[in-house]
């Protein structure tokens, strides 16, 4: 991996691009409030289930197909993936965290005049563009390596969730980052996962985790958007 790419990927895939991360817990507030996520290896255990069973099934390949659409200039398959990644969002918390990122990375993408005009083209209107369309115009616009972007999503999905853990169970700072090194081989399986599925095999059932959501849109008391 070239270096610039390599500076690239690190200031992509970094906490202080200001889309907004930090903001949304993606139902993981709502389980601790129903005490299911009670200490670290509860934490942990959450993560890695949701990594397996949700990010890695439907959000990681979403992703990868993005990427390659982009870098292809591919306008049909960017639409495609496009479209059915924002009907997947099926609670009002989930679909309106994905459009204020997509909608805040899109936005710097342009203000900061990475991509050209054949990339930007491509975009979806921009009140129905998702953070992985974004990331994935970032990624073709910056030259990333697609697995090393896919990874890094992957491994920013990863952080924020343990982050919440670190702020709300609570844990402290060491737990925090040996949550994060434990799932190294859940990542690095996320990632071949969602090279390697085929279009029918894909899917973002997860009915438990959409209850907590709804649930979490009238929670008394939360830190977190979603």
């Amino acid at each position: 991996m070239q270096a610039a790419a390599l500076l690239h990927l690190l200031q992509l895939a970094s906490p202080s691009l200001p889309v907004g991360a930090y903001s949304y817990s993606q139902g993981l507030e709502g389980a601790l409030e129903s005490r299911q996520v009670t200490d670290a290896a509860s934490a942990r255990a959450w993560i890695a289930q949701q990594l397996q069973e949700v990010v890695a099934q439907w959000e990681a390949p979403v992703c990868w197909r993005l990427i390659d659409a982009f870098s292809r200039r591919d306008a049909v398959a960017v639409a495609q993936w496009s479209e059915r990644y924002l009907a997947s969002r099926d609670t009002a918390e989930f679909r309106a965290e994905s459009l204020q990122m997509g909608y805040s990375l899109s936005r710097l993408v342009t203000e900061l005049d990475i991509a050209d005009a054949t990339l930007t083209a491509l975009l979806p209107p921009p009140s129905d563009t998702t953070l992985p369309v974004a990331y994935a115009c970032a990624v073709a616009a910056l030259g990333i390596p697609a697995p090393q972007a896919l990874l890094a999503m992957l491994f920013a999905w990863a952080e924020n969730q343990v982050l919440v853990c670190v702020k709300s169970v609570p844990l402290g700072q060491v737990a925090g980052q040996r949550m994060l090194l434990s799932l190294r081989p859940e990542i690095e399986a996320a990632a071949r996962h969602a090279q390697q599925v085929d279009d029918d095999a894909m899917g973002n059932w997860a009915p438990a985790l959409s209850l907590l959501s709804m649930r979490h849109e009238t929670q008394y008391s939360r830190l977190y958007r979603s």
